[in-house]
């Protein structure tokens, strides 16, 4: 992939990304989330196929400052993001600018990581191919209280050439989901719960792209 900067772009849309990842065998039935506090019903399944490519110094700056740059395409997000570092909640904000031209980097998103990466020239970093299902978990007014994902990931490490696979799950909050951190604390623990009933485990690593180059 050769990259280039774009000469202008859209303002991004931000949010905050809140999640729990777990890791699970081949099989694992998926736990009832109609029981986590504030959660009445779970939508059907939407099938996704997620395809990202990272990006990011040789030197690594921007990994190295907790920052991720991918372009994704598949779902509804599909676009440019910048993921920063997590806070002290475990949040990540998040940026997102559309899909413009194949190689481009959004001169917004340049912008934005200029702090960390100077002009320096953006490199594959790794591939991450995802085969998902998502759930709603909704509220009894039917907002969105988190999204759960069952995801099959297959990833490339373009530096080294290392391909890995594994299936995991992630639940995220959504717009409706307890902004209290006690209320946050509570939900979470009860996903964790749920999920480790049904046969999860704790995650090997916090991000797709931390596992897929080896950390």
């Amino acid at each position: 992939m050769t990259v280039s900067d774009a000469g202008s772009d859209e303002a991004p849309g931000r949010s905050v990304e809140i999640e729990l990842k777990f890791d699970v065998a081949e099989g694992t039935a998926l736990p009832d989330w109609s029981s986590l506090p504030g959660v009445a019903s779970v939508s059907a399944g939407e099938t996704r196929s997620l395809d990202a490519a990272y990006l990011d110094t040789a030197d690594l700056a921007l990994a190295r400052a907790g920052y991720a740059l991918r372009r994704r395409t598949g779902g509804p997000d599909a676009g440019w993001h910048i993921k920063g570092p997590r806070g002290a909640d475990g949040g990540r904000v998040e940026l997102h600018w559309p899909l413009g031209e194949a190689d481009a980097v959004p001169a917004g998103a340049r912008a934005e990581i200029a702090p960390v990466a100077g002009d320096a020239p953006l490199l594959p970093l790794a591939r991450i191919r995802n085969e998902r299902v998502a759930y709603f978990l909704l509220s009894a007014e039917g907002g969105v209280v988190a999204e759960f994902a069952d995801d099959h990931v297959r990833t490339r490490d373009e530096r080294s050439g290392t391909e890995r696979e594994w299936h995991e799950w992630e639940i995220e909050l959504g717009p409706a989901g307890p902004t209290d951190p006690d209320e946050r604390r509570t939900f979470f623990a009860a996903v964790e719960d749920a999920a480790m009933a049904a046969g999860a485990r704790a995650a090997a690593s916090d991000s797709k792209l931390a596992r897929a180059l080896g950390h």
